[in-house]
């Protein structure tokens, strides 16, 4: 690193950042950089050299909620696992994954236990997706000073971050359909929280969801639909339980046979998807007499023409991974500045939503 930095011109830091946080160099800064050190021969900042000359294990770890099964089965987590690998300084890293199922979900008291017997000795850092606030393996993750950076949720103070406007982008899922004419709106929401409840929901289930991905969405949903006059009441909301499709089109059967929606707005892809198989099921023709709109757009979104919010799930999965080369890169007892990274939205209209025609 330090004959690159002399060749180029630069700073050490600077080559580090070429690698690891690309935002904080200009783009012709950083294509220089990387140029002078591929004709130096020089592959960039070895993880696992660095953990073999230090005692550490050179392997990092995934930790999320649910089964191992479920998450193959997610396109969002496939996404980020592709992002993960691209990191080339990654080639030679183990990763671990760490399905944090619900019966997980124990008190605070219990956090540094629970952590110790997933965690000690058996990765260097850590990236976490989606699990819920305060969840007692985070805290232990914390308090065993373990490198570590977020995707998505929860927020830990003073942590390395990478996500979206999840918020804003909802917003703008009900926005278009608002601007298509429709007021009947129904949602469907994969879950609030994490203990099997299925069904309608209610301000008070609402108020206690410590899902922050799914309660930001949904903010979203009600106050899109507040500033057009329509009352939370007004809304037919329902928690699917689940992440998995089965979920998804049992959660739009309950929708679509005890409301007369015109239009859908799913939380994502796949329960917007799983929404669609069950309207056809009952003979409900999409968009003609039900629009529905997604979130992620996965590559099945594309196939069916589903209208959908688009974020870069691999391009989250590159950063964070990224974000974690550079701390165990950093020399023990230099502190880097927590970075947040939030990615930009946008709304992509295709075939699945239309002018509501109706009365």
């Amino acid at each position: 690193m330090k004959d690159v930095a002399l060749a180029a011109g630069v700073s050490q830091p600077a080559v580090s950042y070429a690698y690891n946080r690309p935002s904080k160099l200009s783009q012709a800064q950083r294509e220089h950089i990387l140029q002078v050190a591929a004709s130096l021969g020089y592959p960039g900042p070895n993880v696992l050299g660095r953990s073999l000359r230090s005692g550490k294990i050179g392997a990092i770890g995934l930790m999320m909620m649910d089964k191992l099964s479920l998450a193959f089965a997610d396109p969002c987590t496939i996404a980020l696992l592709r992002g993960i690998s691209e990191v080339g300084e990654l080639e030679n890293v183990a990763l671990t994954l760490f399905p944090l199922n619900n019966n997980r979900l124990v008190g605070r008291a219990q956090a540094e236990k629970h952590g110790s017997l997933a965690l000690r000795g058996l990765v260097d850092g850590l990236i976490i997706s989606t699990l819920p606030d305060d969840h007692p393996a985070v805290l232990a993750v914390v308090k065993q000073n373990i490198p570590f950076v977020v995707i998505d949720s929860p927020l830990v103070p003073d942590s390395f971050f990478v996500g979206i406007d999840d918020r804003g982008a909802a917003r703008m899922q009900v926005q278009h359909l608002l601007e298509l004419g429709h007021r009947k709106i129904g949602i469907i929401i994969d879950r609030l929280n994490p203990d099997g409840y299925r069904g309608p929901i209610d301000r008070q289930r609402f108020g206690s969801a410590s899902e922050r991905i799914v309660r930001e969405r949904l903010t979203g949903y009600v106050e899109a639909a507040s500033e057009a006059g329509l009352a939370f009441e007004d809304l037919s909301i329902i928690e699917a339980g689940g992440l998995d499709s089965t979920s998804g089109q049992a959660a739009a059967f309950t929708l679509l046979t005890s409301n007369d929606v015109t239009a859908v707005v799913a939380c994502s892809d796949v329960m917007a998807i799983a929404c669609m198989k069950t309207a056809h099921a009952l003979n409900r023709n999409v968009p003609e007499s039900l629009s529905v709109i997604g979130f992620d757009d996965i590559p099945e979104a594309v196939q069916l023409g589903l209208t959908t919010i688009g974020q870069p799930m691999v391009e989250k999965g590159v950063y964070a991974a990224r974000m974690l080369t550079e701390q165990l890169n950093t020399p023990a007892g230099t502190r880097l500045e927590p970075e947040q990274k939030i990615f930009p939205t946008k709304l992509i209209v295709r075939t699945s939503t239309q002018a509501n025609t109706g009365t």
